[in-house]
């Protein structure tokens, strides 16, 4: 069972900056597409980020582009979500997951899941 693990999350005020990090021990990342989700309180949970395993093309949500960049890191089995000019609305739980395959990025095209790392953006 490929098990994920988040880091990274806090409390940061406006305009500033976070980098969350995804790690699996026992698994190889790069064999895996890997998504960045974010569930706020009473909302849906959304796909902000996704990076493919064949060609590491990436996926960004309309809300985060160029705010968000998501990376992997071969060397250190782990892929990496660097979150610049945070926004009040960025306030979520951030998951990561990853699938064996990979063609949206929505929730129920993951299998894997970390237990996620709060976000709070607040002055």
């Amino acid at each position: 069972q490929l098990q994920l693990v988040e880091s990274g999350g806090g409390l940061v005020q406006p305009g500033g900056s976070l980098r969350h990090s995804c790690a699996a021990s026992d698994f190889t990342l790069d064999y895996y597409a890997i998504g960045w989700f974010r569930q706020a309180p009473g909302k849906e949970r959304e796909g902000v980020s996704c990076i493919s395993s064949s060609d590491s093309s990436t996926y960004y949500a309309d809300s985060v582009k160029g705010r968000f960049t998501i990376s992997r890191d071969s060397a250190k089995n782990t892929v990496s979500l660097q979150i610049d000019s945070l926004k009040p609305e960025d306030t979520a739980v951030y998951y990561c997951a990853a699938s064996d395959v990979f063609s949206l990025c929505t929730a129920r095209e993951f299998v894997y899941w970390g237990e996620g790392t709060r976000v709070t953006v607040s002055s």
